[in-house]
């Protein structure tokens, strides 16, 4: 809320919707349910969505799924161009949890089976390639060591110290019957995508992803990720629209001149700036001499 020339009023609706909304919301629906022009929605949307990553947040542990996918994005604007214009490479990991109890599932041996299980804390990125450098960056800043990561078997996962790996070969049979949690999240992933935003687009995938994770963390507790969202937005650096869109500041260091006086409205009617009791210091309770009236 940096500068912001919106109402808190505003601020609050809109992360209100954001964080409660079971779909999620896009800039253009918000524009028309908040009363707001579109641009100001977007801005407003993608500065929520880079508060919703807890700095601090706990490392995926116990069981693990891990695994890759593609998702096809837009190039341009057009609404009627086919979404096949590319795929974007997306990685996830999403825990293993015990139904009865809902804590971490206790590793088993590997190649047995994990039944009667839940789907906990999710993590998502976007890789260049499915390289092993790529990989196992991922899995040493999202999942905690000492972890039992399960796999289709990828020729990228193994070698990393201090994960414990069990593959599970995939072979003719559907991908979702031996890695059943994380090929759910990605369904889920793509039909979010495509029915809320018509379909990514490469440019800020990254805190798209961070809103769906964001979601999906909290899917038990919806009722409160309106205050989590407020409190982990206090503890990231505000963000201008240049740094969002990537580029610098046509007009930072340039002293701008106004080329008319600013004019607000008042009870008594539109006034110039500069013009009223208050301006320049004075206090219209004083008399002119600087005696009380």
């Amino acid at each position: 809320m940096h500068r912001t020339k919106l109402a808190l009023r505003v601020w609050f609706w809109a992360a209100h919707l954001m964080a409660t909304h079971s779909n999620g919301i896009s800039a253009r629906q918000l524009a028309a349910q908040m009363g707001i022009a579109y641009s100001s929605a977007w801005l407003l949307e993608q500065k929520l969505r880079r508060s919703m990553i807890d700095p601090s947040r706990d490392l995926l542990d116990g069981v693990v799924e891990i695994d890759q996918t593609e998702i096809p994005f837009h190039d341009n604007d057009a609404p009627r161009s086919p979404l096949k214009t590319g795929k974007i490479l997306i990685i996830e990991a999403v825990e293993i949890r015990d139904r009865t109890s809902g804590k971490a599932q206790k590793p088993k041996p590997r190649g047995s089976k994990y039944l009667d299980t839940l789907s906990g804390r999710c993590r998502l990125a976007v890789i260049p390639s499915n390289e092993k450098p790529n990989i196992h960056a991922f899995i040493a800043t999202n999942i905690a060591p000492g972890s039992t990561l399960i796999s289709d078997g990828h020729a990228s996962i193994p070698g990393l110290e201090g994960y414990r790996h069990d593959p599970r070969v995939i072979g003719n049979m559907a991908a979702h019957i031996p890695l059943q949690w994380i090929h759910r999240v990605f369904a889920l992933l793509k039909r979010w995508g495509l029915g809320t935003y018509h379909g990514f687009r490469r440019e800020h995938i990254d805190v798209y992803l961070n809103e769906f994770v964001f979601r999906y963390n909290r899917r038990y507790y919806r009722h409160v990720s309106f205050e989590t969202i407020l409190g982990i937005a206090a503890k990231h650096a505000p963000a201008s629209y240049w740094d969002i869109v990537g580029q610098n500041n046509p007009r930072k260091g340039i002293t701008m001149t106004r080329q008319r006086p600013r004019r607000r409205k008042t009870a008594e009617g539109m006034r110039e700036d500069g013009t009223g009791p208050y301006s320049r210091g004075k206090n219209p309770k004083s008399s002119d001499d600087g005696t009380s009236r």
